[in-house]
């Protein structure tokens, strides 16, 4: 079991009528719907939501150092997002925490501090179809999915994604006007696993669809801190 946190900002849902009628709790709550039930049993996780207008964006050091795998959706509130919680985040995440970067949260400031790049791309909100070619399907990600996942209305994203190239790639999508996108990325830094996943513009129900929920629950399990040999660093006798 792992606690997972589920940062939104909570934004759109409470001042667009018509994310709030795709996603009338929050786009965290229906990702925390997603992941509860995925799991059952032993593989169930304790789940906990936090958003922006929170104290300290709800993201305390206590909150962190409780959480295990901490899942981010941002859009168009990157500033807001204090130095200080950024750095707190970025932080765990080195000492062990896992991350899990949510569509347009390639822009926010863990993740730029992260990869230490621009995390820039390019982007066209036209609604087409885009098809999520499993391109590593011996990664524990995608367990039990096929060979894509099609989504049939969405956001385009495409190359160049300036980001350093992925420890593994494991989606690579397609869209109806041509373009590409390393939409499934991951990284280790320091001690925590990183997984950047396209999908999830907030005008669509992508996080209603069963293969994205599935990727999300196999991706909490991947990134969620294991134990191994002690690491020490500093001076020794």
């Amino acid at each position: 079991m792992a606690t997972v946190t589920i940062w939104n900002e909570f934004r759109h849902e409470r001042e667009d009528e018509d994310v709030a009628a795709v996603y009338p709790d929050g786009i965290h709550a229906t990702v925390a719907d997603g992941l509860a039930a995925h799991g059952d049993g032993e593989t169930a996780h304790e789940i906990r939501t936090a958003t922006l207008e929170e104290p300290e964006h709800g993201l305390t050091e206590d909150v962190l150092e409780e959480t295990d795998v901490l899942l981010w959706w941002g859009h168009e509130a990157h500033d807001e997002v204090s130095d200080a919680v950024a750095e707190r985040v970025q932080e765990r995440v080195l000492e062990g925490m896992g991350l899990i970067v949510l569509h347009s949260g390639h822009y926010s400031k863990p993740f730029k501090r992260l990869m230490g790049t621009s995390c820039s791309l390019q982007y066209r909100e036209d609604g087409a179809k885009e098809r999520l070619w499993v391109v590593d399907p011996g990664h524990p990600i995608v367990d039990g999915l096929g060979e894509s996942i099609e989504l049939p209305r969405t956001e385009m994203y495409g190359e160049p994604f300036d980001v350093p190239e992925p420890d593994r790639l494991v989606f690579v999508s397609w869209f109806e006007g041509g373009e590409v996108f390393r939409s499934g990325c991951c990284y280790r830094r320091g001690s925590g696993r990183i997984f950047y996943f396209r999908p999830g513009h907030e005008t669509y129900p992508i996080y209603e669809n069963d293969d994205v929920k599935r990727v999300l629950h196999n991706a909490v399990d991947w990134a969620t801190p294991r134990d191994g040999a002690p690491r020490t660093f500093g001076e020794r006798e």
